[in-house]
């Protein structure tokens, strides 16, 4: 059964830098769009970047110009760095992708289990 393994969430001050990664347990049939979604406390789940199997991103305007999404696509990986961190960023952050997991199956939405960032002095 295909998962996707975070890693990389803690503690930062304000301005400071965090990196996440997530990778697929097993290697699946495909993989395609992958991202990150983000869901603080009281709030609905937004969504931050994502980046197709072709390296085309999209970046929520709230951290264009401070975070980065890229992939490897042979190790099934995607990566969330994220630079000049604000209180507001504080969150758990959700690595998402969709994946046909074997030859016939169809795609389907796979889920992290989500890491803790938080920015705080």
């Amino acid at each position: 059964q295909v998962q996707l393994v975070e890693s990389g969430g803690g503690l930062v001050q304000p301005g400071g830098s965090l990196t996440l990664s997530c990778r697929t347990s097993i290697r699946p049939f495909r993989v395609n769009d992958m991202g990150w979604y983000r869901q603080a406390p009281g709030k609905q789940r937004e969504l931050v970047a994502r980046i197709t199997a072709g390296g085309r991103t999209n970046v929520a305007d709230s951290v264009r110009g401070r975070f980065i999404t890229s992939r490897h696509n042979g190790e099934n990986t995607v990566w969330l760095q994220m630079n000049s961190l604000k209180a507001e960023d504080t969150a758990v952050y959700y690595c998402h992708a969709q994946i046909v997991p074997q030859w016939g199956a169809e795609s389907g939405p796979y889920w992290g289990q989500g890491t803790q960032v938080t920015v705080s002095s």
